[in-house]
Order: C-alpha cells, then structure tokens, then sequence
C-alpha cells in the first residue's frame, strides 16, 4: 500500500515534486518555490536537503528515470565481463532511452539563456553534467583498451563521443520529427554497436 505523501520525508516530497513539475512544465519553469509549495515543505526546508534546483533535477534523472541505473552499470563494467560488442549495444539502448527521456525535461533551458547559464553553474556546482556520461564510457573503453579488448589505436573518447552523441540525435530526431524518423531502439543499438565495433574491435 502506497506510504501517504504526508508521512513521507520531506526529502522523498521533494524529489516527487520536482519530478511532477519538471516533467510538465519544464526545468525552465520549475522553481525551488514551487517545488516546495507541491511538496507540501517551505522553501527553506527544501534547502536543508537539496544544495540547489539542479541537484534535485539531477536526481530526478538518475533516480526517477527507468535507464539510468542500467546505463551507469553498464558504464561502470570492466573487461573480461562478456562480449564488448553485447556491452555497446546495451550501453546504446540505456543511453537512447534515458536521453529521449531526459531531453523534454531539460529543453526549456536552452530558449532562456540566463537560465541555461544558471543552471550550468548549479549542475557544476554539485561536480555534475552531461559529460560525466561521456566520460564514464570512456573510462570503460579505456579499460578495455588497457586490456587489450580493442585495436591499439581505438580513441576511447572518440568512440565514447560516437556513440553517445548517435544516441543523442536519435532522441532529438525522436521529439522533434516522430517516433517514424527513427529506428526501433532494439534496431538501433545493436546496429549502432555493430559499426562501432568494426571499427576499434
């Protein structure tokens, strides 16, 4: 039986408020006010737990969003841990679905400069931001790399880069031309994995 909001820790309102609002109004137009008044919390309460607007919003997208979690596994994976091949195209399906995912929720920023500034200093601020993606797959291909899984010369970066950046566009072409424009994600990924493969494999 589901935990009545009100005897729920403000903590645990909080977090369930910013995800209301920030998955129907936006994280342009989703203040620590209004969090706090759908939380049921003042504003400075919300302060007690959360350092800022971003790290809730950054919560919300590793705590609340279904990929996340399986995608920060997948990255954190190291070699000898089944076929590298299997890991990329598992890695492009997480990173697909959570970007396709995260991208309503964060493009209102980017119509409001001042904002979008504002939030890069917050998301910076509590040592976060897209590239930890970014750079938690190439740490994984480096190990890989260091263990001789790939051809010497593969660009861990690069590869990191190719891939992330492919799942990227497939959520951008997916919100803003139709799921039509688009492979079926158990399409893409392995296919995606398929051609990064023959290329540092």
């Amino acid at each position: 039986m589901p935990t009545p909001k009100s005897t729920r820790p403000a903590s645990e309102r909080l977090l369930d408020a910013a995800e209301t609002l920030m998955r129907t109004i936006g994280l342009a137009n989703t203040t620590t006010k209004a969090i706090a008044r759908e939380a049921g919390c003042s504003e400075a309460a919300l302060y007690k737990h959360y350092a800022n607007k971003e790290e809730l919003f950054v919560r919300v997208l590793m705590e609340r969003t279904p990929n996340a979690g399986p995608l920060m596994a997948a990255l954190g994976g190291g070699p000898g841990e089944g076929p590298l091949q299997e890991a990329l195209a598992d890695i492009a399906r997480h990173a697909s679905l959570f970007y396709a995912e995260a991208m309503p929720m964060a493009a209102s920023l980017f119509a409001e400069p001042a904002l979008l500034t504002r939030h890069r200093e917050g998301v910076q601020e509590i040592g976060q931001g897209p590239h930890v993606v970014r750079d938690a797959l190439e740490g994984r291909l480096r190990r890989e790399l260091d263990a001789g899984r790939l051809r010497a010369d593969a660009d861990p970066r690069a590869t990191a880069a190719l891939l992330l950046g492919a799942c990227f566009q497939r959520a951008f072409f997916l919100h803003f031309s139709g799921a039509e424009t688009v492979q079926p994600v158990e399409e893409f990924a392995p296919a995606l994995a398929r051609t990064l493969w023959a290329a540092i494999g």
